[in-house]
């Protein structure tokens, strides 16, 4: 599952760009990778938190995902847990530290319909959360120009690449096997 979302990270969100700055973290090997093997929401936000005291402990380390192969495949549940995550964060003193960004097989926008190609921006082959340094996020963002284009690009490219090429771009990720 690591294998396949390493590779998912690589071919998929550097290889289209998505996020202009995982490139130059997938090169330091400085992104982070866990499996939860728990389905229940408490072992989940407890390892959320760890995950958090891990990065303080360790600097190298610039963000961190959290693959949730059980227990989110319904993409509402998903949100459920996103929010107490969120919740969470801020009760643990790590709002303005640390931020999250969602990933889930059936991501939707809200407001969007489910078949729309520009969903896939944040769809992965497992559900995760991306735990991110807040102020790494900033300077990259300070430094990057027209930062505020990056969405928009995003929802352009998914809708020209299409469904049933992105559909397949994922099974082929979620396909590598681990070494």
């Amino acid at each position: 599952m690591i294998a396949a979302t390493r590779n998912w990270v690589s071919r998929f969100v550097v290889g289209h760009d998505v996020c202009p700055f995982a490139a130059r973290e997938l090169r330091r090997d400085s992104i982070r990778y866990q499996v939860l093997a728990a389905d229940d929401f408490e072992t989940a936000l407890l390892t959320l938190i760890e995950a958090c005291r891990a990065l303080d402990a360790s600097p190298a380390i610039e963000t961190t995902l959290l693959i949730l192969p059980r227990g989110v495949d319904e993409f509402e549940d998903y949100l459920d847990l996103l929010d107490l995550a969120e919740a969470l964060l801020e009760a643990e003193g790590y709002s303005g530290v640390y931020q999250l960004a969602s990933f889930h097989p059936d991501y939707c926008f809200d407001g969007a319909e489910p078949d729309d190609p520009a969903n896939a921006t944040n769809r992965s082959p497992w559900p995760m959360l991306h735990l991110l340094r807040e102020a790494s996020v900033s300077r990259a963002l300070d430094n990057y120009p027209d930062p505020q284009a990056i969405p928009e690009r995003n929802v352009a490219l998914m809708r020209r690449l299409g469904n049933a090429r992105l559909d397949a771009e994922r099974a082929a990720c979620q396909s590598v096997g681990e070494a």
